[in-house]
């Protein structure tokens, strides 16, 4: 509680909580899921709208060797109480800030603790992994940055303690082959309940990722279920299903061509996607980097600025060349111009999947309306997204009226969501073959950036929807070529560091954990475990050996 003493000298801390629920507009609780328990908690803002100024000296300081730690604590006490505490503490000689947020937070742990036991096979490792990867937390501590969850979960690993929204459908495919359905549907179902409270399915589960989501892969884990748990499971989920692309299709009817409202772009007749961020400040967990890459630009484009590196990360690829203008320039990022091929294809998909779930149904008209909205899509992403002169998929870059030059792992979207022409299909393949197959699998782009969704980088979900596209069309021996190749990469990286990491090192005289970014390299690793237990199941050693 705040002394009167505190009220009467900062009478700013009186109206805090209120200033900090209006100054975060997605904290609006939504219908709830009938079927699932719900965690009883009020979601407060982030830290860096409750405690700002105790959080730009904690994350000037570097106090941290990862700005996301502190983001992470846990405050012992109400935001508005420690506010009150740093005010008055902050202007004696002795004020010692270490120790005021050692006394006031509790610091996450390192999450360094699992050593794995000797002498087991990779398949092993992975299993032997999921319990210590899985985490459940339907209560919380109340100003925890952390949004419950009625469920268990996953997490990556590493720096990352929370649920990631697509990192988890990669995490799944390795569930699923561990036989591990139960976990998978508490994971379905927590999606389900965030779409219910939030609207949309947040980055993560925490306040900060509120404002943003990731690559819309919810129907992708319902139709994942719906293989083991019968197809009556897409009617159980299409209410949310709905929501969810409400979410991205929403200020759509408003548009004139050439216009573009949150994550819409109306180019003539069609409605496109792009990824956004409500928010269009630095990013909490990441917030002295924003600042820093903010200084190289005048002072009113930053907001501007801070809108793209947030949508950067909304897309999962934070960061490439693919939303630069400047490959070397993170400060010439500008997703929100870019149509990417990969979201669309996905999207695309969430339509042919609403129709299907609205026929099961019995809802003819919203099926007819879905598979129009599917045809519509699909036209437009071999339209805007084809690159007829480099014969491949490609990002779309709205202002400037034109497709992107640049070969990207995201290519191959269109055939893994079965969107491509027979013929761009393997026109595109054969590009994959040429310019991104490296000796330890798929690389991400051929551009070396130092940022860590570009060349020498591979990572394992987009070596799966290689693997899943290109084996839809025919193209089996490049897809078993990007999976073994990728798989002893793996395999050999395990056996010298007994460990699976985030992305990986890919091109000749680089294999082995990859670089760049914001952050060290993060061992674990979910997505990586299940992309890889996927593709052992499918390129067995024994028949890789013949």
């Amino acid at each position: 509680m705040l002394t009167v003493q505190a009220m009467r000298a900062y009478p700013f801390l009186i109206i805090l909580q209120i200033t900090t629920i209006l100054a975060f507009p997605v904290l609006v609780m939504k219908h709830a899921h009938a079927d699932t328990p719900q965690p009883q908690r009020i979601v407060t803002a982030p830290p860096d709208i409750t405690m700002g100024p105790l959080f730009e000296a904690v994350q000037k300081a570097k106090m941290f060797p990862d700005q996301k730690t502190f983001v992470d604590a846990i405050p012992r006490y109400s935001p508005s109480a420690i506010m009150a505490d740093y005010y008055m503490q902050r202007r004696l000689n002795s004020f010692d800030l270490q120790h005021f947020v050692r006394h006031n937070f509790i610091i996450p742990a390192d999450g360094k603790g699992y050593i794995p036991p000797g002498g087991q096979t990779l398949r092993e490792h992975i299993v032997d992994l999921w319990p210590h990867l899985t985490r459940s937390t339907p209560d919380i501590t109340r100003w925890d940055s952390l949004l419950p969850l009625p469920n268990a979960y996953v997490v990556p690993g590493g720096r990352f303690r929370e649920v990631y929204y697509w990192d988890s459908y990669f995490t799944m495919l390795g569930l699923a082959e561990s036989d591990q359905w139960d976990l998978i549907r508490n994971m379905v179902q927590n999606f389900a309940y965030q779409i219910d409270r939030y609207g949309h399915i947040p980055n993560g589960n925490r306040t900060y990722y509120l404002s943003r989501s990731q690559p819309p892969f919810f129907t992708k884990m319902v139709e994942l279920l719906a293989k083991h748990d019968g197809d009556n499971l897409l009617v159980t989920y299409l209410p949310q299903m709905k929501q969810e692309y409400q979410y991205w299709m929403d200020g759509e009817n408003s548009l004139q061509p050439g216009q573009a409202d949150k994550r819409v772009v109306r180019l003539g007749d069609d409605v496109l996607n792009r990824y956004w961020d409500d928010r269009n400040v630095p990013r909490t967990e990441s917030w002295l980097d924003d600042v820093t890459t903010a200084s190289q630009v005048p002072e009113s484009e930053r907001p501007q600025l801070y809108r793209d590196l947030r949508a950067g990360a909304a897309s999962g690829w934070d960061f490439s060349s693919r939303w630069l203008k400047d490959p070397m320039k993170l400060s010439t990022i500008h997703t929100t111009d870019i149509l990417p091929v990969d979201l669309n294809a996905l999207i695309y998909h969430n339509e042919m999947a609403l129709a299907k779930a609205s026929r099961l149904a019995d809802k003819m008209t919203d099926a007819d309306h879905y598979a129009r909205r599917a045809d519509k899509r699909k036209q437009a992403l071999n339209r805007y997204f084809w690159n007829a002169e480099k014969r491949y998929y490609a990002d779309y870059d709205w202002p400037q009226g034109k497709v992107s030059q640049q070969l990207t792992a995201a290519t191959l979207f269109p055939l893994y969501v079965q969107a491509a022409p027979q013929d761009y299909a393997q026109e595109t393949a054969q590009a994959v073959r040429d310019e991104l197959v490296q000796e330890g699998g798929m690389g991400t782009t051929t551009e070396h950036s130092h940022q860590q969704w570009d060349a020498p980088n591979a990572w394992a979900p987009l070596q799966w929807v290689a693997v899943e596209g290109l084996r839809y069309y025919q193209q089996e021996a490049l897809a078993e070529e990007i999976a073994v190749r990728f798989l002893n990469s793996v395999q050999h990286t395990y056996e010298r560091e007994h460990k699976l990491v985030e992305k990986y090192a890919v091109e000749t005289g680089e294999l082995g954990g990859g670089g760049g970014g914001e952050y060290e390299l993060q061992d674990g690793f979910g997505w990586t475990n299940g992309v890889t237990l996927k593709l052992l199941s499918l390129y067995p050693p024994q028949q890789r050996d013949k």
